[in-house]
């Protein structure tokens, strides 16, 4: 598989050879469901090219941000579910074009005993999520939204390598859980700080941002 070379500064050549025999390649369009609530994981991507959103959903349904999965990583939370085979708490989502490789469950607890770097990614994925999950913990328990909103938006430029976010406020809002009136409101106030300029669908920060 043509791909795999992609992660051969990642994992030794023995796994790179399993890799090929056992993983298969997964093309998801911008704004996919690549997992739902409560389906079962039966096997765990890796993300080759592109941008996943993981989210979770709250007892009155509004969906909150947790972190974004990019190139050469993967989901803390799959890896969870897939070892256990419990149902997913978590959506992914495609922020725009995602190429990635799916591994099988089966072959993931060997993969652990076998290869010391597969070890390392798995144990490195899941520390880097939890670390961001704590960080979004934080942000809600003792931030104010103004200040969530400014990390948010600064997250996600870095996240894309762009200063321009193609971004509704019903989208911040629903990643934030909160109303688009209220994200509306602080951006406007951004704005007129010259922090950032408001488009259509589109924010531009600016360098004093």
């Amino acid at each position: 598989m043509q791909v795999i070379e992609h992660f051969k500064t990642v994992f030794e050549p023995e796994l790179l050879d399993e890799l090929a025999a056992k993983s298969v390649f997964v093309e998801a369009k911008a704004g996919d469901t690549i997992l739902d609530y409560g389906q079962i994981v039966r096997v765990m991507p890796i993300i080759i090219s592109g941008i996943v959103k993981v989210s979770r959903m709250d007892t009155e349904g509004r969906e909150i941000l947790l972190y974004y999965v990019n190139s050469n990583e993967s989901c803390a939370m799959t890896f969870t579910c897939c070892m256990e085979q419990f149902p997913s708490e978590i959506k992914a989502t495609a922020e725009d074009d995602v190429e990635m490789i799916t591994v099988p469950i089966y072959v993931m607890d060997e993969w652990l005993m076998k290869y010391p770097t597969w070890k390392s990614f798995v144990m490195t994925t899941i520390r880097n999520r939890f670390n961001e999950m704590l960080h979004t913990i934080d942000q809600v328990a003792f931030q104010k939204l103004d200040e969530r909103l400014i990390h948010y938006l600064k997250q996600k430029s870095e996240t894309i390598n762009s200063s321009l976010i193609n971004l509704s406020h019903e989208q911040i809002a629903n990643d934030l859980a909160t109303s688009r009136v209220v994200i509306s409101r602080l951006l406007k106030k951004l704005e007129n700080d010259k922090k950032l300029l408001l488009y259509r669908n589109q924010i531009k920060l600016l360098s004093d941002f």
